[in-house]
């Protein structure tokens, strides 16, 4: 489905959902994403998604239902319909609009927020026949984008530090039942809204990746970003300590999270070198400084197994 078609026909559809009345209208659509995994375009209050495609419609619905439930309200966006509706082959979801997090101002960050809201989702019950969290997948996805991509110089040491993962991060095995909990599956930034009017508490948003998996992998972007020393010390600890004060399970209450971290911060870390490298393949340029670090972290993976468990991979 090419964007030319895809995005009118959404547009569309999000113009009809914001004024289902037909009433007349002077609002502006804009496209927010326009990506292979999800195209997203906003109408006024309202976004409609349309998802992947091969998107299961059984397990998106399991996952807008998880989303709507009163136990997870103020900590998941909930859904505008309990359904999705298919167009052009593709599954589509409507969605209040909620204002991201700024980019341009990274001093101003709601980690405390995501923190917090990550330890509720956590704590949460995990509904019965929810499907696996998807993380370790999109992680394997990387690397098969990675082998696909074409020579390159730094493909070596993220594959190297990707053979030396467990299976169950590689996606080649079930995640531990141990510590199976309700997660997000793909925690960033990017993944927090709040709502404009008025303006309230942060919102995790996006559940293509929920289900029930290992909870530290929610934790492991920021947890990666710290060890390869892209995230402040600071913020790392603003993340962590709401996390932990809201009785987040995936580390224990105090002392040292590493152990509990390492595997899948080092799984993210591959992941983010293997979409840096196949990005920058596609685009016949070098790795950026940022780029350059997560493939280096994934060098000194293997080398130095402790350095990245301590959050000292710098």
């Amino acid at each position: 489905m090419t964007a030319d078609v895809l995005l009118p026909a959404l547009a569309a559809k999000v113009r009809v959902a914001a004024h289902p009345a037909a009433t007349a209208c002077t609002h502006a659509d804009g496209v927010l994403a326009d990506r292979p995994d999800g195209t997203v375009v906003r109408h006024d209050g309202t976004v409609a998604k349309a998802h992947g495609p091969g998107t299961d419609a059984g397990e998106l619905s399991q996952r807008l239902a998880v989303a709507a439930h009163p136990e997870l309200s103020g900590v998941l966006l909930p859904p505008l319909r309990p359904e999705p509706v298919e167009l052009h082959g593709r599954l589509v979801t409507f969605w209040p609009y909620g204002v991201p997090v700024d980019p341009e101002h990274p001093e101003a960050a709601p980690w405390e927020a995501a923190g917090g809201l990550l330890a509720r989702l956590h704590r949460a019950p995990v509904p019965r026949g929810l499907p696996p969290m998807r993380g370790p997948l999109k992680a394997a996805r990387a690397i098969a984008r990675l082998r696909a991509a074409g020579p390159h110089s730094g493909a070596d040491p993220v594959l190297r530090a990707w053979a030396d993962l467990p299976a169950w991060a590689r996606a080649e095995a079930p995640m531990p039942d141990a510590s199976a909990a309700l997660c997000h599956g793909d925690l960033h930034l990017g993944q927090l809204v709040r709502r404009p009017e008025p303006a309230g508490a942060w919102l995790l948003i996006d559940v293509d990746d929920l289900g029930v998996g290992v909870p530290g992998w929610d934790l492991a972007r920021p947890a990666a970003w710290y060890a390869c020393g892209l995230l402040p010390p600071d913020d790392w600890t603003r993340f962590l300590t709401a996390y932990r004060r809201q009785g987040g399970p995936a580390v224990p209450a105090d002392g040292d999270p590493w152990p509990a971290l390492d595997v899948a911060a080092r799984a993210l870390t591959v992941q983010t070198a293997a979409l840096a490298i196949a990005k920058s393949v596609a685009a016949g340029r070098p790795l950026d400084e940022v780029e350059q670090a997560v493939v280096d972290a994934c060098d000194r993976m293997a080398a130095l197994p402790a350095e990245l468990a301590r959050g000292n991979a710098t």
